[in-house]
């Protein structure tokens, strides 16, 4: 049974107590336009599958130390396809929050 998802102002007060893994899904040029979320990796959709695999030495060690990955893009879509990727690598704690937007709106900071 699937467990139920994490709401962005669930993540937010997970990721201020530390206890989860924040990734940008987007690219390099949007999060110039508009930032990230505090304390997010970025880890554009195009690099994830080399990126991500446990195997590889480009594998950020937030996304290996165990705490559930909570993913967010524009609006939701790439996070969604970014979190197939990940179960499909073996990672098995995985949550879409949505957009920056989302994140934003439950008082999350932007840097």
């Amino acid at each position: 049974m699937k467990k139920p998802s994490i709401s962005a102002a669930e993540a937010v007060e997970l990721h201020r107590a530390g206890k989860i893994t924040l990734v940008d899904i987007r690219e390099p040029s949007e999060i110039l336009a508009s930032g990230k979320a505090r304390g997010a990796i970025s880890l554009p959709l195009a690099a994830l599958k080399m990126r991500a695999d446990p195997n590889s030495p480009d594998c950020p060690s937030e996304l290996t130390c165990g705490k559930p990955v909570v993913l967010y893009c524009a609006s939701g879509g790439r996070a969604a396809m970014a979190a197939q990727f990940l179960g499909q690598m073996g990672y098995n704690d995985i949550h879409n929050i949505g957009g920056l937007a989302h994140w934003q709106q439950a008082g999350g900071e932007i840097e």
